[in-house]
C-alpha cells in the first residue's frame, strides 16, 4: 500500500475509517518552557518578556510555562537562564486526525425518557454490538453510573447540545485548551467530530433517544485538546491534563497521540523537553486521583519492540527512516500508570490495525474492524456513536476502543467510590474476559497487515492471563462492578 494512503488509514481512531494524517500546522509562536525543577520561577513572566515573548499560561505545579514569541532568538535567549531546561517551539509537534468519510445513521430518534438502566429502550441499541459484547445491559441493571463521577474527554471538543449528551454535560468543568490556556467551551467547538463520537460511547444518556453509553448516568466534561484542524499540540495537552487535575475529574479518555514524533525519543533534546512537559502534566493528574486511559494506536506496531520510525518528523513530507529503540515511546499510552487499550472487533480477535505491546496494553475493548470482523451483528464491523449536529455515525479505531474502557472505569468509580489510578487499573484488569494469543490459522489473517513502521509481521506473545495483544483481556462492564474490590 502506498506510504501516504497507509498513513491516512492507520492513525489513531478516525471516524468511519481509521483515517488520520500527521502534519504540522499553524500554532505560530507557541513555546513549551520547561524548568529543571517542578516549579516555575517567580520572575518567569518578566524573563519571557525580556527574551522577546509573552506568557500564555503558567503551570507551577509541574514547572512548565506556555509562552508565545515571534522572535527567532527567543529560545536561545531563555536558555541563558540556567533554571530552564528547555524552551522549544511547538509548531510541528502535533498529530492531525482526519475526519472525512462519516457514515451517518440519520437524524436522532425521539421518544419518552426511559430508565437509566434500560439499554433496550434506546432506539439504536440494536446497532450497538459493542455494548452487548462488554455486557452493559446486565451492568446497567445494577448501575448506570453516579452523578458524583466526572469523566473528562480530552479530544477535539464536544457537541454538548447533542440530545444524547446534553443531559450529562458538565459545563462548569469543561474547557477549551486549544490556546494552551483554558477558556470556556463554546457552542460549535467540535468542528472535527472525533470528540463527540468518543463522548457518546462513554456517556450517551439513557433517555430513549438514539444510543446508550457505557456509563449513561455519569457527568462528562469536554476538554478540547486540539485546534479546529484536529492537531494536538503539546501546550494543549499540558493544559488539558492540568485542567483535569484541578477540576475534580475522576477518569480521562485520551484517544490521540500527543507528539508528531510518533516514537518520541528521550535522547533527543527537543523531543525530550516536550516529552517531559507532557509526562509531568499526566503524572500530576494521576497524583490528584485522575485515572488516565489511552489508545495504543492503529499502526499494527509492537510498541514494546520499536526498531524504526518512518513517520517522523512530520514537518518533512517524506521523512527518511530513523532507527529507534525502547528509548523512544508513544505519548500518552506509554507513560507509566496509564491504562493502555488495544482494539478488537465482533469476532473477539484483535482489530487488524490495532497496535499492541507487552507492558503497554493493559486491556482490549471493541474498536471495530471493517475487514476481518464483519458479522451479522456488526455488518460493517464498526462502532456507532454520536456526532455533532445531533446525529450518529460509525467509526473504527483504538479511539473507539478506549472510551469503552473509560466508561467501565467510570462505572467502577460509581459503584465503589473514587479511587487511586493504581487501584482503578487493578480493578479494570481483574474484571476482564481473558483471551489467548491467536492460533496459527487466525494469525495468518493478519499477514496482509504487517507493522507500518518496520514491516514486521504481527506477533502475539504471552499467555491467556496476559499477552501483548489483549493485555489482561477484554473489559466486561458487569464483572467490573460485581468483582470484589
Amino acid at each position: 500500500m502506498p506510504h501516504r494512503l497507509f498513513r491516512r488509514l492507520l492513525v489513531v481512531g478516525a471516524l468511519m475509517l481509521v483515517s488520520a494524517v500527521f502534519a504540522s500546522t499553524a500554532s505560530a509562536g507557541k513555546y513549551i518552557v520547561l524548568y529543571k525543577q517542578e516549579s516555575v520561577a517567580s520572575d518567569a513572566a518578566q524573563r519571557i518578556a525580556n527574551a522577546g515573548g509573552s506568557l500564555v499560561a503558567s503551570y507551577p505545579q509541574i514547572g512548565v510555562v506556555i509562552a508565545q514569541s515571534d522572535s527567532a532568538s527567543f529560545s536561545s535567549n531563555l536558555l541563558r537562564d540556567n533554571r530552564i531546561e528547555g524552551a522549544h517551539s511547538t509548531a510541528g509537534f502535533s498529530v492531525k486526525l482526519n475526519g472525512d468519510g462519516l457514515e451517518a445513521n440519520g437524524p436522532p430518534l425521539g421518544g419518552l425518557p426511559s430508565s437509566p438502566a434500560d439499554d433496550f429502550a434506546e432506539p439504536l441499541f440494536p446497532l450497538q454490538w459493542d455494548m452487548r459484547q462488554i455486557n452493559t445491559p446486565a451492568a446497567h441493571a445494577i448501575t448506570g453510573g453516579s452523578r458524583e463521577i466526572l469523566v473528562g474527554d480530552l479530544d477535539t471538543g464536544l457537541d454538548f447540545t447533542h440530545p444524547d449528551l446534553a443531559p450529562n454535560y458538565d459545563a462548569a468543568n469543561s474547557a477549551d485548551c486549544s490556546s494552551g490556556a483554558p477558556t470556556p467551551l463554546l457552542p460549535g467547538n467540535d468542528v472535527f467530530g472525533h470528540g463527540t463520537h468518543t463522548a457518546g460511547t462513554i456517556a450517551a444518556a439513557a433517555n430513549g433517544i438514539g444510543i446508550i453509553g457505557v456509563a449513561p448516568n455519569v457527568r462528562i466534561a469536554g476538554i478540547k485538546s486540539s485546534n479546529n484542524d484536529g492537531f494536538f499540540f503539546p501546550e494543549m495537552v499540558v493544559c488539558s491534563f492540568m485542567w483535569a487535575a484541578t477540576h475534580g475529574v475522576d477518569v480521562t479518555n485520551n484517544s490521540y497521540f500527543a507528539d508528531p514524533w510518533y516514537f518520541n525519543c528521550k535522547n533527543d533534546p527537543e523531543q525530550r523537553a516536550i516529552w517531559k512537559a507532557e509526562s509531568r502534566a499526566i503524572k500530576f493528574a494521576m497524583r490528584q486521583g485522575v485515572t488516565v486511559v489511552a489508545a495504543a494506536g492503529n499502526f499494527s506496531d509492537d510498541l514494546a519492540h520499536p526498531t524504526q520510525d518512518i513517520l517522523s518528523p512530520d514537518t518533512d513530507p517524506n521523512p527518511p527512516p530513523r532507527d529507534i529503540s525502547n528509548a523512544c515511546v508513544v505519548i500518552p499510552v506509554e507513560v507509566p500508570g496509564v491504562i493502555g487499550v488495544s482494539a478488537d472487533g465482533n469476532r473477539k480477535i484483535k482489530s487488524f490495525y490495532s497496535s499492541y505491546g507487552s507492558g503497554v496494553v493493559q486491556v482490549t475493548a471493541p474498536g471495530g474492524d471493517s475487514i476481518l470482523q464483519r458479522t451479522p451483528e456488526a455488518p460493517n464491523g464498526r462502532v456507532l456513536s454520536t456526532v455533532p449536529g445531533g446525529g450518529y455515525a460509525y467509526a473504527q479505531g483504538t479511539s473507539m476502543a478506549t472510551p469503552h474502557v473509560t466508561g467501565v472505569a467510570a462505572l467502577i468509580a460509581s459503584q465503589y467510590g473514587p479511587m487511586s489510578p493504581g487501584r482503578m487499573g487493578a480493578m479494570v484488569n481483574q474484571s476482564t474476559e481473558s483471551f489467548a494469543c491467536p492460533d496459527a490459522a487466525t494469525l495468518a489473517l493478519y499477514a496482509p497487515f504487517p507493522s507500518f513502521s518496520n514491516g514486521a509481521p504481527q506477533v502475539c506473545t504471552g499467555g491467556t492471563g496476559y499477552n501483548s495483544w489483549y493485555g489482561h483481556g477484554q473489559v466486561n462492564a458487569l464483572s467490573a462492578i460485581t468483582h470484589s474490590p
